[in-house]
C-alpha cells in the first residue's frame, strides 16, 4: 500500500491520540483492573477506524487517485 503525505500525517495523529489510553489501558491491565481491557480496545478501535472507515475528508483523494489513473495510464512494459 502506498501513503502519500497526508494519509501519513493522519496516521500518525491517529496514533499520538490512541497511544495513551493504550498505555493506560496496559497499565491498568497488568495491575489486575479490567477496566484496562475497555481502553486497550477503544485505542484499537481508533487504529481501525483510521484505516477502513472512509471518510468525507478521504473522499478528494479517493477522486483524484481515480481520475489520474484514467488521464494518465502508466506505460506498457516491453517484453
Amino acid at each position: 500500500m502506498s501513503w502519500g503525505i497526508l494519509e501519513m500525517l493522519g496516521s500518525v495523529t491517529v496514533l499520538m491520540v490512541a497511544i495513551p489510553p493504550a498505555f493506560a489501558g496496559a497499565g491498568l491491565l497488568l495491575g489486575g483492573n479490567l477496566v484496562g481491557v475497555a481502553l486497550l480496545g477503544v485505542a484499537l478501535a481508533m487504529v481501525a477506524a483510521d484505516q477502513y472507515i472512509t471518510t468525507p475528508g478521504d473522499l478528494p483523494v479517493l477522486v483524484v487517485s481515480k481520475l489520474v489513473g484514467v488521464v494518465a495510464r502508466p506505460p506498457d512494459e516491453e517484453q
